[in-house]
């Protein structure tokens, strides 16, 4: 009897060894598929900030809450099925459906340039603060269909980069990648939104130098929004560019990458200490062109095309 204690207590310890194992697995490849997904990531950061510009301060976190709510239900009921369904029976659609979602961020990027080239911006409906409950749901809903089309690119690049993975690592590395990043950006967002009302509280304080804090973080918050604003269109460009980059070539077509490739190696080969890092900026450099050029087509088919047509 004590033999067959001890003997399934071995086998307990053995199951629980490879469980944590399989744990510290899915956590790192979970890692690695968010870092691939970074690029969209900053740009979810950037643009969310604008769709609570106007709110009354007691509101903004409520409405940042909601937004976060129908991002997670985006990722993990909508998009984390869709993606494990055609990764299962249709793997080849991923690259094709990743480029088409490359391609958009191009063009998100490139009409944002347009829009400061040529002074054109969208109508602004006005504070949602000053039209009541009715626009806030407006804002949430046009907020969570933005992030559906972000939340898809992030979860696709991140089954991109586990789809060799049995089925079930793939399903809890999404689920892993779909909360951490949601809690990521939105925690982000919600610090963003409220630095100024922390500002302002530290100006009122007693004390000399949390006064100081206080006026400089009011003074830096819209330096930073700006900030934000441009790297989140310098991000969509450089993830689009690289998709479409990486795509073309897994799917036959090879000189772009090769190209960019070489310029990334030659730079790096030629700069000991800092070469890797050089040869990733001269990467992302190249991903951005690519991604400006191609953002600068769609955006003249979207402008120029139909008026010729009328």
């Amino acid at each position: 009897m004590a033999g067959g204690i001890v003997a399934l207590l071995d086998d307990i310890a053995a199951l629980a060894r490879l469980a944590a194992a399989s744990i510290d697995d899915v956590g790192a490849a979970a890692g690695r598929a968010s870092v691939k997904a970074a690029g969209v990531v900053v740009d979810d950061t950037a643009v969310t900030p604008r769709y609570v510009h106007g709110l009354r301060p007691e509101r903004e976190l409520s409405i940042i809450g909601r937004i976060a709510k129908g991002s997670l239900r985006n990722k993990l009921l909508i998009i984390l099925p869709a993606a494990l369904i055609l990764s299962q029976f249709v793997p080849w659609l991923l690259t094709p459906i990743l480029m088409l979602g490359g391609t958009y961020l191009c063009y998100e990027g490139a009409e944002k340039i347009w829009e400061k080239v040529s002074g054109h911006h969208p109508e602004d409906a006005g504070p949602s603060s000053s039209q009541g409950p009715e626009q806030e749901k407006t804002v949430v809903a046009g907020a969570v269909r933005t992030d559906f089309i972000l939340s898809a690119e992030i979860m696709v690049i991140a089954l991109n980069e586990v789809a060799d993975e049995p089925f079930v690592s793939r399903a809890l590395i999404l689920i892993v990648v779909a909360i951490v990043i949601t809690v990521l950006v939105y925690g982000v967002v919600a610090l963003i939104v409220k630095m100024d009302d922390i500002g302002l509280a530290l100006t009122k304080r007693d004390s000399a130098g949390a006064k100081r804090i206080g006026s400089a973080l009011v003074r830096a918050m819209p330096k930073l929004l700006a900030t934000l604003a441009t790297v989140g269109i310098v991000a969509m460009l450089w993830v689009g560019g690289h998709i479409l980059l990486v795509g073309t070539d897994e799917l036959g077509w090879h000189w772009p990458y090769e190209v960019v490739h070489h310029w990334e190696q030659g730079v790096a080969d030629a700069v000991s200490s800092v070469g890797s890092v050089l040869g990733w900026m001269v990467n992302t450099a190249a991903s951005a062109v690519i991604g400006l050029v191609v953002g600068a087509i769609v955006v003249a088919i979207m402008h120029f095309v139909p008026r010729k047509s009328h």
